[in-house]
Protein backbone atom coordinates (compact mmCIF):
# COMPACT_ATOMS: atom_id res chain seq x y z
CA UNK A 1 0.00 0.00 0.00
CA UNK A 2 2.82 2.24 1.08
CA UNK A 3 4.80 1.17 -2.76
CA UNK A 4 1.24 2.61 -4.14
CA UNK A 5 0.55 5.56 -2.12
CA UNK A 6 4.51 6.91 -3.43
CA UNK A 7 4.08 5.79 -6.85
CA UNK A 8 0.63 7.65 -7.27
CA UNK A 9 2.00 10.67 -5.53
CA UNK A 10 5.06 10.47 -7.86
CA UNK A 11 2.62 10.49 -10.55
CA UNK A 12 1.06 13.84 -9.58
CA UNK A 13 4.24 15.67 -9.29
CA UNK A 14 5.61 14.54 -12.83
CA UNK A 15 2.28 15.50 -14.33
CA UNK A 16 2.10 18.67 -12.45
CA UNK A 17 3.23 21.72 -15.17
CA UNK A 18 5.58 24.47 -14.32
CA UNK A 19 4.27 28.07 -13.05
CA UNK A 20 4.27 30.43 -15.78
CA UNK A 21 5.10 33.96 -15.13
CA UNK A 22 3.99 37.34 -16.44
CA UNK A 23 5.17 40.62 -16.51
CA UNK A 24 2.77 43.75 -14.97
CA UNK A 25 4.78 46.84 -16.16
CA UNK A 26 2.35 49.24 -14.66
CA UNK A 27 -0.48 50.26 -17.07
CA UNK A 28 -4.13 48.66 -17.32
CA UNK A 29 -3.88 47.34 -21.70
CA UNK A 30 -0.93 45.21 -20.29
CA UNK A 31 -3.16 43.51 -17.75
CA UNK A 32 -5.72 43.46 -19.58
CA UNK A 33 -3.68 41.07 -22.01
CA UNK A 34 -2.45 39.20 -18.85
CA UNK A 35 -5.56 38.60 -17.74
CA UNK A 36 -6.51 37.11 -21.31
CA UNK A 37 -3.80 35.20 -21.81
CA UNK A 38 -3.35 33.90 -17.91
CA UNK A 39 -7.36 32.50 -18.42
CA UNK A 40 -6.86 30.35 -21.78
CA UNK A 41 -3.70 29.26 -19.94
CA UNK A 42 -4.81 28.20 -16.55
CA UNK A 43 -8.29 27.38 -17.81
CA UNK A 44 -7.76 26.11 -21.41
CA UNK A 45 -4.06 24.57 -21.32
CA UNK A 46 -4.04 23.92 -17.11
CA UNK A 47 -0.94 25.65 -16.07
CA UNK A 48 -0.81 27.17 -13.15
CA UNK A 49 -0.06 31.59 -13.70
CA UNK A 50 1.19 34.07 -11.76
CA UNK A 51 2.11 37.90 -12.23
CA UNK A 52 5.24 39.96 -10.80
CA UNK A 53 4.62 43.75 -11.07
CA UNK A 54 7.24 46.49 -11.34
CA UNK A 55 8.99 49.01 -13.24
CA UNK A 56 9.32 48.34 -17.55
CA UNK A 57 13.21 48.46 -16.40
CA UNK A 58 12.66 46.02 -13.73
CA UNK A 59 10.32 43.40 -15.23
CA UNK A 60 11.73 43.54 -18.66
CA UNK A 61 15.01 42.65 -16.62
CA UNK A 62 13.08 39.94 -15.20
CA UNK A 63 12.43 38.52 -18.53
CA UNK A 64 15.52 38.66 -19.85
CA UNK A 65 16.59 36.91 -16.52
CA UNK A 66 14.49 34.07 -16.56
CA UNK A 67 11.92 35.46 -13.05
CA UNK A 68 9.46 36.37 -15.92
CA UNK A 69 8.62 34.03 -18.74
CA UNK A 70 6.29 36.35 -20.84
CA UNK A 71 5.46 39.47 -21.34
CA UNK A 72 2.68 40.63 -23.62
CA UNK A 73 2.66 44.06 -24.23
CA UNK A 74 6.35 45.35 -24.60
CA UNK A 75 6.63 48.75 -26.45
CA UNK A 76 9.11 47.90 -28.92
CA UNK A 77 10.82 51.33 -29.77
CA UNK A 78 10.26 52.61 -26.33
CA UNK A 79 12.71 50.46 -24.92
CA UNK A 80 14.87 50.72 -28.05
CA UNK A 81 18.55 48.80 -27.48
CA UNK A 82 16.96 47.40 -24.21
CA UNK A 83 15.08 45.40 -26.21
CA UNK A 84 16.88 44.99 -29.72
CA UNK A 85 19.94 43.68 -27.64
CA UNK A 86 18.61 40.74 -26.11
CA UNK A 87 16.47 39.86 -28.83
CA UNK A 88 20.09 39.91 -30.83
CA UNK A 89 21.72 37.80 -28.23
CA UNK A 90 19.03 35.11 -27.72
CA UNK A 91 18.47 36.19 -25.01
CA UNK A 92 14.61 37.01 -25.13
CA UNK A 93 12.64 35.66 -28.43
CA UNK A 94 9.75 38.03 -30.05
CA UNK A 95 6.99 35.59 -30.23
CA UNK A 96 4.35 37.51 -32.12
CA UNK A 97 3.03 41.50 -32.91
CA UNK A 98 -0.17 41.88 -30.26
CA UNK A 99 -1.09 45.27 -32.43
CA UNK A 100 0.54 47.88 -34.20
CA UNK A 101 -2.04 50.16 -35.21
CA UNK A 102 -1.33 52.14 -31.94
CA UNK A 103 -0.84 56.42 -32.36
CA UNK A 104 -0.46 59.28 -30.24
CA UNK A 105 -0.72 63.12 -30.97
CA UNK A 106 -3.12 65.74 -30.59
CA UNK A 107 -6.84 64.51 -30.75
CA UNK A 108 -10.17 66.89 -30.57
CA UNK A 109 -13.16 65.53 -30.15
CA UNK A 110 -14.96 64.47 -33.43
CA UNK A 111 -18.46 66.71 -32.46
CA UNK A 112 -16.23 69.65 -33.18
CA UNK A 113 -15.59 68.16 -37.31
CA UNK A 114 -18.64 66.20 -37.69
CA UNK A 115 -21.16 67.88 -35.02
CA UNK A 116 -23.08 64.87 -32.88
CA UNK A 117 -26.99 64.64 -34.07
CA UNK A 118 -27.98 62.64 -31.29
CA UNK A 119 -26.37 65.27 -28.46
CA UNK A 120 -27.79 68.51 -30.43
CA UNK A 121 -24.78 69.36 -31.19
CA UNK A 122 -23.43 71.56 -34.51
CA UNK A 123 -20.09 71.11 -35.98
CA UNK A 124 -17.80 73.92 -35.46
CA UNK A 125 -14.50 73.04 -36.86
CA UNK A 126 -15.50 70.82 -39.81
CA UNK A 127 -12.49 72.14 -42.34
CA UNK A 128 -10.19 71.33 -39.14
CA UNK A 129 -8.23 68.33 -40.24
CA UNK A 130 -4.66 68.63 -39.12
CA UNK A 131 -2.76 70.18 -36.15
CA UNK A 132 -1.58 72.89 -38.59
CA UNK A 133 -5.15 74.21 -38.80
CA UNK A 134 -5.61 75.06 -35.27
CA UNK A 135 -4.18 78.23 -35.54
CA UNK A 136 -7.25 78.85 -37.74
CA UNK A 137 -9.49 78.23 -34.57
CA UNK A 138 -7.33 79.15 -31.89
CA UNK A 139 -10.02 81.61 -29.98
CA UNK A 140 -12.55 78.08 -29.69
CA UNK A 141 -9.78 76.71 -27.32
CA UNK A 142 -9.08 79.94 -25.41
CA UNK A 143 -6.61 79.66 -22.22
CA UNK A 144 -8.50 80.81 -19.91
CA UNK A 145 -5.41 82.20 -17.57
CA UNK A 146 -4.47 83.77 -20.90
CA UNK A 147 -7.39 84.65 -22.91
CA UNK A 148 -5.09 86.14 -25.82
CA UNK A 149 -4.30 82.84 -26.92
CA UNK A 150 -5.48 78.55 -26.92
CA UNK A 151 -4.94 76.15 -25.40
CA UNK A 152 -3.25 72.73 -26.31
CA UNK A 153 -3.15 70.16 -23.48
CA UNK A 154 0.48 68.67 -23.45
CA UNK A 155 2.31 65.49 -22.15
CA UNK A 156 2.17 64.82 -18.46
CA UNK A 157 5.55 66.44 -17.25
CA UNK A 158 8.62 64.05 -16.73
CA UNK A 159 7.49 61.69 -20.00
CA UNK A 160 9.79 61.58 -23.00
CA UNK A 161 7.29 62.86 -24.96
CA UNK A 162 6.81 66.08 -23.24
CA UNK A 163 10.24 67.49 -24.48
CA UNK A 164 8.94 66.10 -28.23
CA UNK A 165 5.40 67.85 -27.98
CA UNK A 166 7.06 71.11 -27.52
CA UNK A 167 9.60 71.28 -30.11
CA UNK A 168 6.52 70.05 -32.38
CA UNK A 169 4.71 73.15 -31.20
CA UNK A 170 7.03 75.08 -33.22
CA UNK A 171 7.24 72.68 -36.34
CA UNK A 172 2.73 73.11 -36.06
CA UNK A 173 3.70 77.12 -36.42
CA UNK A 174 1.26 77.22 -32.94
CA UNK A 175 3.95 78.96 -30.49
CA UNK A 176 2.64 82.19 -31.42
CA UNK A 177 -1.27 81.70 -30.88
CA UNK A 178 -1.34 79.12 -28.07
CA UNK A 179 -0.10 78.14 -24.96
CA UNK A 180 0.85 74.71 -24.30
CA UNK A 181 -0.50 73.31 -21.49
CA UNK A 182 1.41 70.48 -19.15
CA UNK A 183 -1.29 68.98 -16.93
CA UNK A 184 0.40 67.11 -13.64
CA UNK A 185 -0.08 63.90 -14.42
CA UNK A 186 -2.17 61.45 -16.67
CA UNK A 187 -5.06 61.46 -14.34
CA UNK A 188 -5.81 65.21 -14.72
CA UNK A 189 -4.74 65.39 -18.72
CA UNK A 190 -7.46 62.45 -18.76
CA UNK A 191 -9.69 64.14 -16.33
CA UNK A 192 -9.74 67.49 -18.59
CA UNK A 193 -10.46 65.84 -21.68
CA UNK A 194 -13.79 64.01 -19.84
CA UNK A 195 -14.94 67.55 -18.51
CA UNK A 196 -14.68 69.22 -21.94
CA UNK A 197 -16.05 66.46 -23.31
CA UNK A 198 -19.22 65.82 -21.17
CA UNK A 199 -19.95 69.84 -21.78
CA UNK A 200 -19.47 69.42 -25.07
CA UNK A 201 -17.15 72.27 -25.10
CA UNK A 202 -13.98 72.23 -27.54
CA UNK A 203 -10.70 71.19 -26.13
CA UNK A 204 -7.35 70.07 -28.29
CA UNK A 205 -5.05 67.43 -26.29
CA UNK A 206 -2.49 64.90 -26.71
CA UNK A 207 -3.39 61.72 -25.91
CA UNK A 208 -2.38 58.50 -26.97
CA UNK A 209 -4.40 54.89 -28.02
CA UNK A 210 -5.16 52.18 -26.44
CA UNK A 211 -7.00 53.61 -23.81
CA UNK A 212 -10.02 53.95 -21.99
CA UNK A 213 -10.41 57.38 -23.31
CA UNK A 214 -10.90 56.32 -26.73
CA UNK A 215 -12.95 53.39 -25.85
CA UNK A 216 -15.64 55.56 -24.11
CA UNK A 217 -15.15 59.16 -26.32
CA UNK A 218 -15.28 59.59 -29.84
CA UNK A 219 -11.91 61.48 -30.65
CA UNK A 220 -10.33 62.27 -33.78
CA UNK A 221 -6.53 62.16 -34.17
CA UNK A 222 -5.78 65.33 -36.42
CA UNK A 223 -3.22 64.72 -38.96
CA UNK A 224 0.55 65.59 -38.88
CA UNK A 225 3.12 65.25 -41.96
CA UNK A 226 3.95 61.65 -42.28
CA UNK A 227 6.25 59.95 -40.68
CA UNK A 228 9.92 59.68 -41.86
CA UNK A 229 13.12 59.19 -40.33
CA UNK A 230 14.55 62.07 -41.45
CA UNK A 231 12.02 64.86 -39.86
CA UNK A 232 11.77 62.88 -36.61
CA UNK A 233 14.83 64.27 -35.40
CA UNK A 234 15.01 66.78 -32.89
CA UNK A 235 17.28 68.86 -34.43
CA UNK A 236 14.31 69.26 -37.14
CA UNK A 237 11.84 69.52 -34.38
CA UNK A 238 10.04 66.17 -34.63
CA UNK A 239 8.38 67.76 -37.41
CA UNK A 240 5.89 64.61 -38.83
CA UNK A 241 3.60 62.21 -37.26
CA UNK A 242 4.48 59.69 -34.34
CA UNK A 243 5.62 56.41 -35.95
CA UNK A 244 3.09 53.25 -35.04
CA UNK A 245 5.60 51.06 -33.02
CA UNK A 246 5.53 47.55 -33.17
CA UNK A 247 3.44 46.18 -29.35
CA UNK A 248 5.34 42.58 -29.33
CA UNK A 249 4.56 39.48 -27.23
CA UNK A 250 7.95 38.60 -25.77
CA UNK A 251 9.19 35.28 -24.20
CA UNK A 252 12.36 34.00 -22.04
CA UNK A 253 14.84 31.64 -24.20
CA UNK A 254 14.51 28.99 -22.22
CA UNK A 255 10.45 29.27 -22.05
CA UNK A 256 9.87 27.66 -25.69
CA UNK A 257 11.08 24.33 -23.84
CA UNK A 258 9.28 24.59 -20.65
CA UNK A 259 5.72 25.47 -22.64
CA UNK A 260 6.01 24.72 -26.16
CA UNK A 261 2.17 24.82 -26.62
CA UNK A 262 2.08 28.15 -25.15
CA UNK A 263 4.16 29.18 -27.31
CA UNK A 264 2.37 28.02 -30.18
CA UNK A 265 -1.10 30.04 -28.53
CA UNK A 266 0.93 33.37 -27.92
CA UNK A 267 2.28 33.09 -31.54
CA UNK A 268 -1.08 33.24 -32.80
CA UNK A 269 -2.31 35.98 -30.60
CA UNK A 270 -2.95 39.29 -32.39
CA UNK A 271 -5.13 42.28 -31.56
CA UNK A 272 -5.87 45.72 -31.82
CA UNK A 273 -5.71 49.21 -30.24
CA UNK A 274 -9.91 49.54 -30.31
CA UNK A 275 -9.98 46.33 -28.77
CA UNK A 276 -7.91 46.87 -25.95
CA UNK A 277 -9.33 50.73 -25.87
CA UNK A 278 -13.04 49.21 -25.38
CA UNK A 279 -12.13 46.38 -22.70
CA UNK A 280 -10.67 49.45 -20.90
CA UNK A 281 -14.10 51.37 -20.93
CA UNK A 282 -15.98 48.52 -20.23
CA UNK A 283 -13.48 48.31 -17.04
CA UNK A 284 -14.27 52.28 -16.54
CA UNK A 285 -18.00 52.11 -17.19
CA UNK A 286 -18.24 49.13 -14.82
CA UNK A 287 -15.86 49.79 -12.11
CA UNK A 288 -14.02 46.65 -12.10
CA UNK A 289 -10.77 45.28 -13.04
CA UNK A 290 -8.77 44.27 -15.79
CA UNK A 291 -9.38 40.37 -15.13
CA UNK A 292 -12.56 41.00 -15.29
CA UNK A 293 -12.25 42.90 -18.66
CA UNK A 294 -10.43 40.07 -20.17
CA UNK A 295 -13.07 37.64 -19.13
CA UNK A 296 -16.05 39.82 -20.94
CA UNK A 297 -13.71 39.66 -24.19
CA UNK A 298 -13.35 36.29 -24.23
CA UNK A 299 -17.29 36.09 -23.66
CA UNK A 300 -17.97 38.90 -26.88
CA UNK A 301 -15.23 38.71 -28.80
CA UNK A 302 -15.27 34.50 -29.50
CA UNK A 303 -14.67 35.23 -33.37
CA UNK A 304 -11.11 36.64 -32.59
CA UNK A 305 -9.83 34.59 -29.99
CA UNK A 306 -11.17 31.02 -30.34
CA UNK A 307 -8.91 31.32 -33.51
CA UNK A 308 -5.87 31.18 -31.72
CA UNK A 309 -5.88 27.62 -30.06
CA UNK A 310 -7.34 24.42 -31.18
CA UNK A 311 -10.96 23.76 -30.92
CA UNK A 312 -10.78 21.68 -27.44
CA UNK A 313 -8.85 24.30 -25.54
CA UNK A 314 -10.92 27.09 -26.75
CA UNK A 315 -14.20 24.88 -25.68
CA UNK A 316 -12.21 24.45 -22.14
CA UNK A 317 -12.29 28.00 -22.21
CA UNK A 318 -15.72 28.61 -22.83
CA UNK A 319 -16.82 26.35 -20.51
CA UNK A 320 -14.99 27.45 -17.73
CA UNK A 321 -15.97 31.28 -17.86
CA UNK A 322 -19.96 30.53 -18.88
Amino acid sequence: MLISILLFSFTLTSLAKDKIVFADPGWDSARFHNGIAQTIIEEGYGYPTEVIAGSTAATFLGLIEGDIDVYMEVWTANLGDTYYEPINKGEVIEVSINFNDNAQGIYVPTYMIEGDSERGIEATTPELNTVFELKDYWELFKDEEEPSKGRVYGSPPGWKVDQVLRLKMKSWGLNESYNYFSPGSDAALSAAIVAAYEKEEPIAAYYWEPTWIMGMLDMTLLEDVPYSEEKWTEENDYACEFAPMDIAIAVNKDFPEKAPEIVEFLKNYHTNSAMASSALAYMMENDCETMDAAVWFLKTREDVWTKWVPEEIAEKVKKAIN
